[in-house]
């Protein structure tokens, strides 16, 4: 059991490994193609991690990808792609900022509130696809990609000053948020900058993801369905509940993943508004294999490569683009795809060939079963 153990930890680890390595050497390929060299950006993004205004800049970056991704996994581990999760991160977001810029309740009451109306909106939207998928057969990859333009539209049409927006300068917002649905944070100094107070709400949600996962029998259903929705389905499982109810969940974590920027730090949405963190999260919960611990260091590494790239414009004497971290980001994504299919066919085979010699083994001396047996 213990080997098999070892084993298991092998294969979870030797994928995203793989996949770090062969980016490097591929940006590496990259910049030397480019004459430049192809050490010193490391060593320049490197430098930056060391000091703690980026530190804080990478913490803070790092839980909004850690909760997008944790709703990406959750449709992963229920074998369902939720590519709606930009969609639904950034309509939840919009529409808290609307609540929060018209209504002030005291502030115990306030966030929650906040919290929620982010969470049924990020849930509302997923469960469009989920219902379409479970009455229709329509596939999910097909129903969030549109409900993503849709959003975009949806968000433009409410934004528009004739409705919700409010003009500031030559950004259109929502509205600056009513104080006390803003979220305090861990204040660091003034050079160093403040961590997002929602940063634990992000460490509690992946602690629930895995216990949820790991500890219940919803957990269990949702990990069984994902696996075989037939064998499921033999055991007393409603297939179809646990799609749509797995989709809802994951929309609403969607749903609040925007929340730590928004109450933490800029209390209105507008056009500035980050865009993309939904797709960044796929790759992300790739990268992590849906798993808490492993999501959470692949949203640092992407927060990393974030918030230290930009020094590269600065280098002195020689200047690097900061486009070299995104070429990373994407070789990443493609790497860990090959190298986690490459790391399952050899612990498929690494597996056959035990069975095979336990087999040949017991063929060779049929009176150790009976032993056994005995």
């Amino acid at each position: 059991m213990k080997k098999f153990d070892k084993e298991r930890v092998l294969v979870a680890v030797a994928g995203p490994v793989i996949a770090l390595v062969a980016a490097i050497l591929l940006t590496s390929v990259v910049l030397i193609a480019s004459g430049k060299n192809p050490f010193e950006p490391y060593r320049l993004m490197l430098e930056q991690a060391g000091y703690s205004d980026v530190q804080v800049l990478i913490v803070n970056q790092a839980s909004l990808y850690y909760i997008a991704a944790i709703a990406v996994a959750l449709g992963f581990r229920m074998n369902l792609f939720n590519i709606g999760v930009d969609g639904q991160y950034r309509l939840g977001a919009m529409m808290t900022a609307v609540v929060g810029a018209h209504v002030a309740l005291p502030s115990f009451l306030q966030v929650p509130m906040l919290l929620l109306v982010g969470a049924l909106t990020g849930a509302m939207w997923a469960g469009i696809a989920g219902v379409l998928k479970v009455t229709r057969g329509v596939s999910e990859v097909v129903a969030t990609i549109m409900l993503n333009s849709i959003a975009t539209s949806v968000i433009g049409y409410l934004t528009l000053t004739d409705n919700l927006g409010v003009l500031v300068g030559d950004n259109v917002t929502t509205g600056i948020m009513k104080d006390s649905g803003w979220v305090p944070g861990i204040d660091l100094g003034q050079d160093v900058g403040e961590i997002y107070g929602l940063v634990f709400l992000a460490i509690a949600l992946g602690v629930a993801y895995w216990l949820v996962l790991n500890r219940t029998r919803f957990g269990f259903d949702l990990r069984a369905t994902g696996e075989s929705e037939t064998a499921a389905a033999a055991s007393g499982v409603d297939a179809k509940r646990m799609v749509l109810t797995a989709m809802l969940i994951s929309g609403a974590v969607a749903g609040i993943s925007g929340l730590p920027l928004l109450l933490g730090d800029v209390h209105t949405y507008s056009l500035s508004f980050p865009a993309g963190l939904g797709f960044t999260a796929i790759g992300i919960a790739l990268l992590g294999r849906n798993n808490p611990g492993g999501i959470a260091l692949a949203a640092l590494l992407w927060a990393f490569l974030d918030k230290a790239s930009p020094a590269l414009d600065y280098a002195v004497p020689v200047a690097y683009e900061k486009e070299i971290a995104t070429i990373m980001q994407g070789l990443i994504v493609f790497a860990v795809v090959i190298s986690y299919e490459a790391v399952r066919q050899w612990g498929l085979r690494r597996q056959q060939k035990q069975v095979g010699a336990q087999l040949a083994a017991e063929a060779a001396n049929p009176n150790a079963q009976k032993e056994v047996a005995a």
